[in-house]
């Protein structure tokens, strides 16, 4: 492959990774950013976009630089035992846990909710899910072009649609920005940055950044320096596209209060505004076309973990997994929307600075020459620090600990607090190196 690489090329990998990472579930988290931060919207926005764009593209290119085959290789590097557990909860996280029903619930909050009665009970919620869950296993189940052939058009199709509603909110706004809820009214920033977790596609980077490099791969890029570039390139064109949407999509949130007031949630406030500039009919082709989107997206992660997972298990048949996954999705999806996101929180603030740090260390590997003792110390600091920031924000408080983190890192009030111990942790896993060369020296030494 020449150095110079064509730009049709860059621009379709480029678009490929922005598919990959905008799913449908990503639309419902600006605009309730948007809401919830009011008249702080661009700070809190701009830490939504570190960790909902900037960290999942650096984890893509964390891949192609690292030069592995996939997630559970690259976290080896830490231990085989870390690998296997990182690995799963990653899977599990992005697959049944959380994502895969969240694609189910997204769509029943857009799609279906918005033309019942209130005062229906779950009912419709449980039909809606096993007809979903229930289509989704046998795509699942019965790989066919079809999915391809509707998430290429649909692609399209959606953000025409979106780009529309977002421009008719920044050409005609529904009001003013109002005064922010209690999270934003301080450290908006910090609050917009732990937002950004819900996206979970720092999280997902450890799964799409292998089939981007596999792309670029099997263009004929080579070499690392190929890769990188070609990476790089697409990743910059993914990440305007995707701080644009999500900025429009924070915009139309903040500017909807003032008459729609304080919503539940981002489907909710997209149905809102929807039928607000359109009508009922703006709110069905919405509904339609995120049904049809989180449908393709649920089938794609349902495939992707039951893959893993038959890896792991390869006496269990694949079928019997995708079925598996697909019933429990089911069930958890069942809870609703808002409760979902609700639950999501304390796992992926736990687990989130863990992906963060590894990606980061990936990077450094060069400079401490990959030593297993500074991938050890930095992610074991950061997971002491992680789980309690876990904690708190499941509501279970450990005074004692949380006012002795307060005293002594920096950041902890904003959930930022793992970062120092991160730090410490790589310097003492490398000082431990350096003790063990220099005793391994003398050892030499005297023994001659």
């Amino acid at each position: 492959m020449s150095d110079k690489v064509p730009f049709s090329f860059i621009l379709v990998i480029g678009l490929m990774l922005f598919a990959l990472f905008f799913g449908a579930g990503n639309l419902i988290f600006p605009p309730m950013l948007g809401q919830s931060a009011g008249i702080n919207i661009w700070s809190a926005n701009a830490g939504f976009l570190v960790t909902g764009v900037g960290l999942p593209l650096l984890g893509v290119l964390a891949f192609g630089f690292s030069g592995k085959d996939d997630v559970q290789s690259l976290a080896s590097r830490v231990h085989p035992v870390f690998a296997l557990v990182f690995t799963t909860v990653l899977y599990l996280a992005i697959g049944p846990l959380f994502s895969i029903p969240r694609a189910g619930t997204v769509s029943f909050e857009i799609g279906i909710k918005p033309f019942l009665a209130e005062d229906l009970d779950h009912i419709p919620l449980f039909i809606f899910t096993i007809i979903f869950f229930s289509i989704t296993c046998f795509f699942s189940l019965n790989p066919v072009k079809t999915i391809n052939i509707i998430g290429k058009f649909l692609t399209p199709i959606k953000l025409t649609f979106i780009g529309i509603l977002v421009a008719m909110a920044f050409i005609h706004p529904i009001g003013d920005f109002q005064a922010p809820t209690k999270n934003y009214k301080i450290h908006s920033f910090f609050k917009g940055f732990q937002e950004g977790y819900l996206t979970m596609d720092a999280l997902a980077a450890f799964v799409f950044g292998i089939i981007i490099i596999n792309a670029i791969k099997e263009k004929g890029a080579k070499t690392k320096k190929h890769i990188m570039t070609i990476c790089a390139k697409a990743t910059g064109i993914a990440a305007i596209i995707l701080i644009t949407i999500y900025t429009a999509l924070s915009y139309m949130g903040a500017s909807s209060v003032e008459k729609l007031g304080h919503l539940d949630n981002g489907g909710t406030v997209l149905v809102k505004v929807s039928n607000y500039y359109f009508g009922a009919y703006g709110g069905i082709l919405l509904g339609l076309m995120i049904t049809v989107a989180c449908l393709t997206t649920s089938v794609g992660l349902v495939a992707s973990c039951s893959s893993f997972f038959h890896k792991l298990f390869p006496k269990v048949p694949y079928k019997i997994l995708a079925i598996s996954l697909c019933g429990f999705s089911a069930i958890v999806a069942n809870i609703g929307l808002t409760q979902l996101i609700a639950i999501s929180i304390p796992l992926l603030t736990a687990i989130y600075p863990l992906a963060i740090v590894l990606i980061f260390l990936t990077f450094f590997h060069p400079l401490f020459k990959g030593k297993t003792e500074v991938y050890q110390g930095s992610l074991l600091l950061t997971f002491i620090i992680s789980l309690f920031d876990g904690l708190n924000t499941g509501g279970i408080h450990i005074s004692s600990i949380n006012s002795f983190f307060i005293r002594v890192l920096p950041m902890y009030k904003v959930g930022l607090g793992w970062i120092g111990p991160a730090i410490i942790g790589g310097l003492i896993g490398f000082s431990i190196v350096q003790v063990k060369i220099l005793l391994n020296y003398s050892s030499s030494r005297l023994n001659k």
